[in-house]
């Protein structure tokens, strides 16, 4: 460990003073939005202080550098002093402070990327720490940067399952890049929170979980200093500060229940008084902060399958499989591809991943949300492209790290395996019925769901070139042939895959029902009964117009199957396709009870998406 040398005296007052600083920054912009969290601020003012202002390495010039080192606001609440923070490093002019929350500022209550220095929003609490070891992650052994992490987390948020998750990942990766802050200031936003100041716990509880612990007084700078510095030389752990703090601290309401979420109000002018008060250098404090070393510049453009989906011509291939031989390809074009699995890769087919490119690949183990943050994470910055796969039920656990990282502006990869009552014996808590519904909802996202191994693969790699949260809905029966390698699949872009002149409706299915419609399709033609079928590709952005299309030369009648719920689904998007046009009947085939155990055939018998089920529905609609 490289011996601590003690800031000199002058040293030391600028912080204590920037800390004060910050803290008056906080109550006066909660002040003129009157609202905001100003006591959540100033109980972490010195460690903000020694942060930005003694420890990390930074360029002001090129805030969200890749060699920068990162900062992870968990407790997102305390946005006012982050902001106070870049502020007085000279990043913009601290007037700017006083238009927080206002509709025309990127100054939101919560930190999001709209503004140049932050990296993901948080507020929803408890996901930091996952985000902050994806980061360390990739900055150790994907970059193999020496960039540091810091993270500070809410004593409150830390009641939070996912901040266990994540200080588990921490651990068992070595990430000695990670340093994550509890910041202990006793009181939650209702009541004091479970531990209050018994910090002997939450050191205990760091501790037990292989993080080198330090237990600070969290307003002494001077013990901050020490131990981020000693931090910065431990080697193969990450470390956690155990910070105890007093919320409001600096104010007249210092250590006070019921100031949470508030401006100070009357209390302000008290509260500014005896702030300032302390303050020895009010002028320009003159920091510059050191400078970050330089980590490789990468390119994760236009990334392509190494080679094209070439598969025998009567083969049956579950498009989970091949999702794992699509993601090896772009593994191959570029060694910027990450993969990441919830100890599921044997069953998604990301093993296929991993054994090409074990340093490339991160077992996340049964701890989902941590997945999706550990992702997102890698994202981060643009220095990887990530994949992240389960079991598509397991991935509604994280649904709010998922929304919050269409927030962050992340672009981001789930692949989701094993869905609907096709994958049989397994039982509803396996099939992801209600997926497709989730992700339609992300702002922006882009849901993809191959019918083929050839789709499969062009979606994987589409993805990987597509902004925002991408979804991949993959299968596990093994399902024919439909394309080759010449097929022009595009997102947004639909394909009918079987049409005749005197078609009476279009049906429209996805991988199993779509094969289940054109099986239904080959009996009722030898019955003189010809139906259209069409498989979306996506199920958003849907091909409105393809459909419409079709639809019109089938007698305005078309029917949807889908093995998932019928609510949110693809029934549902179809609807929405086509509600402009007012001139078609939509007639949904799907899940519309919780399923059971049992053969995948016979699943799709009993919940009505069959090839039979399909061909009884054809007959109603088209005599009608």
């Amino acid at each position: 460990m490289s011996q601590y040398h003690r800031p000199d005296a002058g040293a030391l007052q600028t912080l204590k003073d920037i800390a004060n600083k910050l803290r008056i920054h906080s109550i006066n912009s909660t002040d003129a939005s009157n609202s905001g969290h100003p006591t959540s601020c100033m109980s972490m003012a010195e460690i903000i202080s020694v942060l930005f202002f003694n420890t990390m390495r930074y360029s002001i010039k090129e805030p969200r550098g890749p060699s920068n080192d990162r900062f992870v606001l968990s407790k997102g609440h305390a946005a006012p002093i982050l902001y106070a923070a870049w502020a007085e490093a000279g990043l913009f002019p601290t007037e700017d402070l006083l238009n927080l929350r206002k509709l025309n500022s990127d100054l939101e209550g919560h930190p999001t990327p709209r503004l140049n220095f932050i990296d993901v929003a948080t507020g929803s609490l408890g996901q930091g720490l996952s985000v902050a070891v994806g980061m360390a992650y990739t900055g150790k052994y994907f970059d193999q940067a020496d960039y540091r992490v810091y993270c500070v987390i809410g004593d409150g948020e830390s009641a939070e399952g996912s901040i266990w998750e994540a200080m588990a990942f921490g651990s068992h990766y070595k990430l000695d890049n990670m340093v994550a802050i509890f910041d202990v200031n006793r009181l939650g936003q209702s009541e004091e929170t479970s531990l209050q100041h018994q910090i002997d716990v939450y050191k205990a509880r760091a501790e037990s979980f292989g993080w080198n612990t330090y237990v600070v007084d969290g307003h002494s700078v001077e013990d901050l200093c020490k131990a981020f510095h000693e931090a910065s030389s431990v080697k193969g752990k990450p470390t956690c500060i155990v910070a105890k703090t007093y919320k409001g601290q600096g104010g007249s309401v210092a250590d006070q229940l019921n100031w949470h979420g508030k401006p100070l109000g009357k209390e302000s002018e008290a509260s500014r008084n005896a702030i300032a008060s302390k303050i020895v250098n009010k002028g320009p404090h003159g920091f510059q902060p050191p400078t970050p070393t330089t980590v490789p510049e990468v390119n994760i453009s236009n990334i392509t399958l190494s080679s094209p989906p070439v598969y025998e011509k009567n083969a049956k291939v579950a498009t989970r499989h091949a999702y794992g031989t699509a993601l090896v390809k772009l593994g191959k074009s570029n060694d910027r591809v990450v993969a990441m699995d919830g100890d599921t890769k044997n069953s998604t087919f990301a093993i296929d991943f991993k054994n090409a490119f074990p340093n490339r690949f991160i077992e996340c183990f049964i701890a989902e949300q941590n997945l999706v943050g550990v992702g997102i994470g890698c994202g981060c910055r643009n220095r990887t492209v990530p994949f992240i796969s389960t079991f598509a039920c397991f991935l509604t656990r994280a649904f709010d790290q998922i929304r919050m990282g269409a927030i962050s502006q992340t672009n981001a990869n789930f692949v989701g395996s094993h869905c609907g009552v096709s994958i049989g014996e397994d039982g509803p808590s396996q099939m992801a019925l209600e997926d497709i519904a989730m992700f339609r909802s992300i702002p922006g996202s882009t849901v993809f769901y191959p019918s083929d191994a050839v789709s499969c693969e062009r979606a994987i790699e589409m993805a990987a070139n597509t902004k925002g949260v991408c979804f991949i809905r993959t299968s596990r029966p093994p399902t024919s042939l439909l394309y080759d390698e010449h097929t022009d699949l595009q997102i947004g872009k639909a394909q009918v895959v079987r049409q005749s002149d005197n078609d009476c409706v279009t049906v429209i299915g996805c991988c199993v029902t779509l094969h289940q419609a054109l099986k239904a399709a080959d009996i009722l033609a030898s019955d003189g009964l010809n139906i259209r079928v069409i498989d979306p590709f996506t199920i958003k952005p849907m091909d409105k117009a393809t459909i419409a299309e079709n639809a019109r030369a089938t007698g305005g009648r078309i029917i949807t199957v889908e093995d998932h719920y019928a609510w949110g689904g693809l029934g549902d998007a179809v609807c929405a396709a086509v509600s402009e046009y007012g001139e078609f009947a939509v007639h949904k085939m799907a899940v519309t009870e919780i399923p059971r155990s049992g053969p995948s055939d016979a699943l799709l018998e009993k919940y009505g998406i069959s090839a039979s089920c399909i061909i009884k529905k054809v007959k109603e609609v088209c005599k009608a």
